[in-house]
C-alpha cells in the first residue's frame, strides 16, 4: 500500500477507535494497539508532510462531543501529551527541554498518569459553576450536575477569583469489580476497564446514575487562574490540597532525568498495589514560568511527556477452555487464547477461576475476550465482547471426572470449586505438591523446576516429597539422562543438601498446609521453635496465637494428624531434613512491634529486612495502619509514607533502622 493510502486508512481507523473510546466508552482494541496505529500515522506524516492535514487525529485530542450534553468551549485547550515508551525517550525529552530553555539544569515534577476521564472544574467566587469533559480538547460537554456527585470534587474552595481546576475522574478497582459483577448478573456487557466505566459514569443523563458509579476525582493542574495561585506545579498541587481538592500524594520533584527514571521505575513496581488504574507517569517541567517559555504544539505541551507503561489489558480470541488440576485437587477452567501481549508479556493462557464464575460471566469458546494482567498476577479473563460473539458459540459444560486421573469430582457444600479427591493417585496433584515444596520461598531447590519435576515423575525418579532426598542414590540414572551432565547433577545434589537446613518457617510453608501461607508459617515457627513442637501443638495453643481462627487451627491439626503426613515427617527426619530451632525472642525493642518497609531501599532488600525483624520478634506488614509501630522509608516512598505521617507513625531512614538492630545482627 502506498503512503498516501495507508495514511488515509490509519486516519479512518483511529477516528473509529477514538469514537468507540471517547464517545461510546466501549473500546474494541487495547491501548497498546491504539498506540501502535497512532505512532505509525505520526511516522508516515513526518516522512510525507505533503499528506498531513489539519483534521488529522495527530493534530487533535479525543473526539468531538456527540451532543447528549451542552457543548462548552474550554478557555484554555485541554491538550494531550506526547508519549515516551522507553528510558531513552525520556532522555531525549530532557535534551529537548534543556535545548529549548538553553540551560543545563531543570527541575521536573513527576505524578501518576491516572487511567480515567479528564474533567475540568470552573469556580467563581469560590463556588463550582461549570464542569466539563475534555471532548476534543477545544470543546467539551457540560456535566456540572454529574460532577457534583463525584467524590473529591469540592462544591466550594478558598479562592474567590475565577479559576479552572483540571484533574481525572477514576473508578477504584474495588468499585469496578462490584459493578462488573452486577452487569454480568444482569446479562449486560462488562466494562473492559475502570476507565471506561468512569467515563461512561460521568456522561449519564441522570446524575443519580453517576452517583451510583461511586467515582473519585483527583486534581492535577490549573487551566487558568486570575491571578496565578503558585509559581510551580509542585506548589500548585499543595495549594489545591489545602483547598480541599482531592490530590494523590504519590509524586516527586526530581533534579535530573535519572531521578525521573528512578521514580518511574518505582511507580511501575507498585502499580498493581494502587487502588485505581494508572497507565504511566507524567513528567512536567516544575516551573510554570519555564513551561510558558517552552509553549505547546497544536496537540500538546513541549514541557511535559507521559511515560507509558505496558498495557495491562488486551483483546484476543478464546480458542478453547481446558482443565487444570492444582496441588490441592482443585479443578480450574483455563482459557486457551490466541497469543497476545499484555503487560509486556505474551499471554496464551488465562484463568477462568471456577465454573460458577465461568457460567456467570458467560464466556464461550470463539468469543473475543478481554484479558487482564496486573503486575505479576496470573492473567485472567474479564469478560466477553458480546457483540462479536459467533452465532454457534455454546456455554462450557461443567466436568464430572478429573481430567488427569478420572476420579469423580466433588464439591463441598457452600464451596464453588470442583475438586479431585484423589491426592495419592492423581499425578497432577503430586506434581503441584513437588513444585510448591521446591519453590524459591519454600525449600529453594534450584535445578528442580517444573519441566525437570515432570520428567523425573515420568521416569519414576520422584514419587513423593521425601523422594527428593533419595535422588542421590540414583545418581547413575540421572547421569544417563540427556542434558544432565556431571556438573548439573552435582549442583542439584548440593541444592538438595543445602535445603535440609532451611529455616523452619520455610519448611512449614513448603508443606502446603491449607490456610497456612508464608506469614502464618513464620508465626508458627516463632511461637513454637521446632517442627516437633508445631506437630504436637494442641488446638488451645494454636487458637491463642494472634490471627489464628478456628478454620486455620482445624487445617493445621488436620494436616499434622493425617497418617500419611506423620509418615512423611518421619521420613524427612531420617533423611536429614533438620531446620535449626527458631530462637524465641523475649522482650527487646523489636518484640511485638510491626514494621512497614516502603520506597526504593538502597542498603538492603525488603525481603531481607522483613526476615530480620521477624527473627527478632516483630511483624512485617505490607500496609500502614494505627497498629504500625515504624515505617522504614527509602527514596521514592509515596502513599505509605504519607499515611504514616498522617497517623503519626515514626518514620525511619535506612540508616536509623540499621542502628536499631542488636549487635551482631546484620543485613
Amino acid at each position: 500500500m502506498n503512503p498516501e493510502s495507508r495514511i488515509h486508512e490509519l486516519r479512518e481507523l483511529i477516528q473509529y477507535h477514538n469514537r468507540r473510546y471517547y464517545a461510546e466508552d466501549s473500546p474494541e482494541i487495547s491501548d497498546s494497539e491504539f498506540d501502535l496505529l497512532f505512532q505509525e500515522l505520526l511516522r508516515l506524516e513526518r516522512e510525507h508532510p505533503e499528506f498531513r492535514t489539519d483534521d488529522s487525529p495527530t493534530q487533535k485530542v479525543g473526539f468531538v462531543p456527540v451532543g447528549a450534553f451542552q457543548p462548552y468551549q474550554h478557555r484554555v485547550p485541554m491538550l494531550s501529551l506526547d508519549n515516551a515508551f522507553s528510558e531513552e525517550d525520556l532522555r531525549s525529552f530532557d535534551m529537548r527541554v534543556k535545548r529549548g530553555l538553553n540551560t543545563e539544569s531543570v527541575l521536573y515534577f513527576c505524578e501518576l498518569k491516572f487511567d480515567g476521564a479528564s474533567l475540568s472544574l470552573t469556580y467563581d467566587q469560590g463556588k463550582l459553576v461549570q464542569a466539563t469533559t475534555r471532548g476534543d480538547g477545544v470543546t467539551g460537554e457540560g456535566i456540572t450536575d454529574n460532577a457534583r456527585v463525584v467524590q473529591g470534587v469540592p462544591s466550594e474552595i478558598e479562592w474567590k477569583s475565577p479559576i479552572e481546576i483540571r484533574g481525572e475522574v477514576v473508578m477504584l478497582k474495588s468499585v469496578f469489580e462490584e459493578l462488573n459483577i452486577k452487569r454480568i448478573e444482569s446479562g449486560e456487557q462488562v466494562f473492559a476497564n475502570p476507565r471506561n466505566a468512569a467515563s461512561g459514569g460521568l456522561r449519564q443523563i441522570d446524575s443519580r446514575m453517576t452517583a451510583d458509579r461511586k467515582l473519585t476525582f483527583f486534581g492535577y493542574s490549573v487551566g487558568f487562574a486570575e491571578p496565578d495561585i503558585a509559581e510551580s506545579q509542585s506548589k500548585t498541587i499543595d495549594t489545591l490540597a489545602s483547598w480541599g481538592v482531592n490530590v494523590w500524594r504519590e509524586h516527586c520533584v526530581c533534579e535530573s532525568i535519572e531521578d525521573v527514571i528512578r521514580f518511574v521505575n518505582h511507580i511501575e513496581s507498585i502499580r498493581a498495589e494502587l487502588p485505581f488504574g494508572i497507565d504511566g507517569v507524567v513528567v512536567k517541567v516544575d516551573s510554570l514560568e519555564l513551561q510558558a517559555k517552552l509553549g505547546s504544539t497544536a496537540r500538546g505541551p513541549r514541557w511535559a511527556i507521559a511515560k507509558k507503561f505496558a498495557a495491562e489489558q488486551a483483546f484476543t480470541l478464546l480458542r478453547d477452555i481446558s482443565l487444570q488440576v492444582g496441588r490441592t485437587g482443585v479443578v480450574t477452567p483455563v482459557a486457551e487464547l490466541e497469543p497476545v501481549s499484555v503487560g509486556g508479556v505474551t499471554v496464551s493462557r488465562a484463568t477462568l477461576h471456577n465454573f460458577d464464575d465461568l457460567a456467570r460471566r458467560d464466556v464461550r469458546v470463539g468469543d473475543t475476550v478481554i484479558i487482564q494482567r496486573a503486575g505479576d498476577v496470573i492473567p485472567e479473563v474479564v469478560g466477553a465482547v458480546l457483540e462479536k460473539r459467533p452465532a454457534d458459540a455454546l456455554p462450557a459444560a461443567e466436568p464430572t471426572y478429573c481430567p488427569v486421573c478420572g476420579t469423580t469430582l466433588t464439591r463441598a457444600t457452600g464451596i464453588v470449586f470442583l475438586k479431585c479427591p484423589n491426592p495419592k493417585g492423581c499425578s497432577a496433584q503430586l506434581r503441584g505438591t513437588l513444585e510448591h515444596f521446591v519453590g524459591r520461598k519454600m525449600m529453594d531447590i534450584e535445578g528442580l523446576g517444573e519441566k525437570q519435576i515432570e520428567r523425573f515423575l515420568e521416569l519414576g525418579l520422584l514419587t513423593n516429597v521425601a523422594s527428593i532426598y533419595r535422588l542421590k542414590k540414583r545418581e547413575a540414572e540421572l547421569l544417563a539422562l540427556d542434558r544432565m551432565g556431571e556438573q548439573s547433577v552435582s549442583n542439584l545434589f548440593k541444592a538438595i543438601e543445602d535445603s535440609k537446613t532451611r529455616p523452619l518457617a520455610r519448611l512449614v510453608f513448603a508443606f502446603g498446609i491449607p490456610e497456612v501461607g508464608e506469614r502464618t508459617a513464620q508465626d508458627l515457627a516463632r511461637a513454637f521453635g521446632t517442627l516437633d513442637q508445631i506437630q504436637h501443638a494442641g488446638a488451645e495453643q494454636l487458637i491463642a496465637l494472634d490471627g489464628f481462627g478456628p478454620r486455620t487451627v482445624e487445617a493445621i491439626r488436620g494436616w499434622f494428624e493425617d497418617p500419611d503426613h506423620i509418615s512423611l515427617l518421619e521420613e524427612l527426619q531420617e533423611l536429614g531434613v533438620a531446620p535449626p530451632p527458631e530462637t524465641k525472642v523475649e522482650g527487646g525493642v523489636f518484640a511485638g512491634k510491626t514494621f512497614v518497609f516502603t520506597g526504593k531501599l538502597e542498603r538492603f532488600t525488603r525481603e531481607a529486612a522483613e526476615e530480620v525483624v521477624q527473627s527478632l520478634g516483630a511483624k512485617a506488614s505490607g500496609s500502614v495502619s494505627v497498629k504500625t509501630h515504624y515505617v522504614v522509608a527509602g527514596p521514592g516512598a509515596g502513599s505509605k509514607l504519607v499515611k504514616a505521617e498522617q497517623l503519626g507513625v515514626p518514620v525511619l531512614s535506612e540508616e536509623e533502622f540499621l542502628q536499631m538492630l542488636p549487635e551482631g545482627v546484620t543485613l
